[in-house]
């Protein structure tokens, strides 16, 4: 069945979105896309006639909206008659997004977990703080509400289920590994926004191990590994949103998840915390301005989405999965590489929004196509991952897995 689509954002990851939906119109229909700032809407859809992306004709339109306003947006979804809502906006932005969602009967889809502008690292697992409160919310309103449906949450979410699903009988460690071995050519930038960029290191760096929360500070725990085609990578283990997912619906002993940094991002990290610029909470200025550090960092670094024209390299992200299988201790890693460059030649934005943009347009499908339509809230990972990582394979984000000397595609 078909269905309207709306997107709410317009920054990298929305443009990827936008040009994805536009390349399955076919099945999802009309597509319209909403932001405070309208002309960033216009350039994104400018951008997908420029590519001619549009797989049959149809609609594409631009719209004005402040996604935290949850009646305008309960009003835009009506007016655009959108069955589903990727929410690629600002994770401030979740719960309202999905009340409107809830009250109009729309698909919710998003791709980070909901966070309070005033409260960083808030108690885990994080996804009970906001959403998983909801869940009876949803049901009861035949809503199917898909959390974390980018690449990390969501495509790892789905390798940690495939991995239960076909290649263990138990297992008992997933590290989620996150590598971008490329390069801006800025002298220093994030690949996307800053500020939410930021806050995700600022507090506790919380992994689950031993079938309990530990924690760390950022940076204090760092390891290296050998990875496909990027080669060997520094990583610090890192608190991020799936392992507060898959720890609590999987029941695996050890979840944690590790991201590479180079020298200058860990040292400009430390400087601007040390000196309170990567605070969220205000500050009142010589001149009685009150403003927040966080925000005035955000606003002198470059737009991540103006970084897509000069990147080059590949990324790496996978799960390293540990267990038994048939009595036999196990080890794989079920990843996937993504190239920079390709991604830009595609839809006009680098590799980071590319891997994050593109799972949600492949659930969308797969709610459109009642596969994943559950009329209820769930995390990725309580999905069957084979239909989404099929579709991944066909749309630019192909699924290998690595086994001792072996290495090779999957198929599904």
């Amino acid at each position: 069945m078909k269905k309207n689509v709306l997107i709410v954002g317009a920054g990298g990851v929305a443009q990827v979105v936008a040009h994805k939906c536009a390349q399955h119109n076919d099945v999802l229909c009309d597509i319209h896309i909403a932001s405070r700032t309208v002309s960033k809407c216009e350039k994104i859809i400018a951008s997908v006639h420029e590519k001619k992306a549009m797989k049959v004709e149809g609609k594409l339109k631009a719209h004005a909206l402040d996604a935290m306003d949850v009646a305008a947006t309960r009003a835009l979804i009506e007016k655009t008659g959108s069955q589903i809502v990727i929410n690629v906006g600002s994770a401030f932005v979740n719960m309202s997004v999905l009340s409107a969602c809830i009250e109009t009967g729309a698909a919710y889809i998003d791709t980070a977990i909901h966070e309070d502008p005033l409260k960083i690292c808030e108690t885990p697992p994080w996804y009970a703080n906001y959403e998983w409160k909801r869940r009876e919310e949803c049901e009861k309103a035949g809503v199917t509400a898909v959390l974390g449906a980018g690449f990390d949450p969501g495509v790892v979410n789905a390798y940690a289920a495939l991995a239960a699903d076909e290649y263990f009988d138990e297992i008992t460690d997933i590290d989620i590994i996150d590598v971008n071995a490329g390069s801006h050519g800025r002298w220093f930038s994030t690949n996307f926004d800053p500020e939410i960029n930021f806050r995700e290191f600022t507090g506790q760096v919380y992994s689950w191990q031993d079938n309990e929360w530990k924690s760390n500070q950022m940076f204090e725990i760092r390891k290296e590994w050998d990875l496909p085609t990027v080669g060997t990578q520094t990583t610090y283990m890192t608190g991020h949103d799936e392992v507060h997912s898959i720890s609590q619906n999987m029941g695996i002993p050890n979840v944690r998840f590790w991201m590479g940094f180079g020298d200058r991002y860990v040292q400009v990290f430390t400087v601007l915390k040390n000196l309170g610029l990567l605070s969220e909470q205000p500050v009142t200025t010589a001149e009685g301005l009150e403003v927040v550090p966080l925000k005035v960092v955000k606003a002198v670094l470059p737009d991540p989405s103006s970084l897509a024209p000069d990147y080059t390299g590949k990324t790496c992200i996978g799960d390293l999965v540990k267990g038994k299988k048939d009595g036999k201790d196990r080890e794989v890693f079920i990843y996937n590489v993504a190239d920079h460059e390709e991604a830009y030649a595609e839809v006009g934005s680098q590799g980071i929004s590319y891997t994050a943009g593109v799972p949600p347009v492949a659930a969308a499908l797969l709610i459109a196509k009642g596969d994943w339509d559950v009329k209820k809230m769930v995390n990725v990972e309580q999905l069957p991952p084979q239909p989404f990582l099929g579709l991944l394979n066909e749309m630019g984000l192909p699924t290998r897995l690595r086994e001792d000397e072996e290495d090779r595609a999957l198929k599904f």
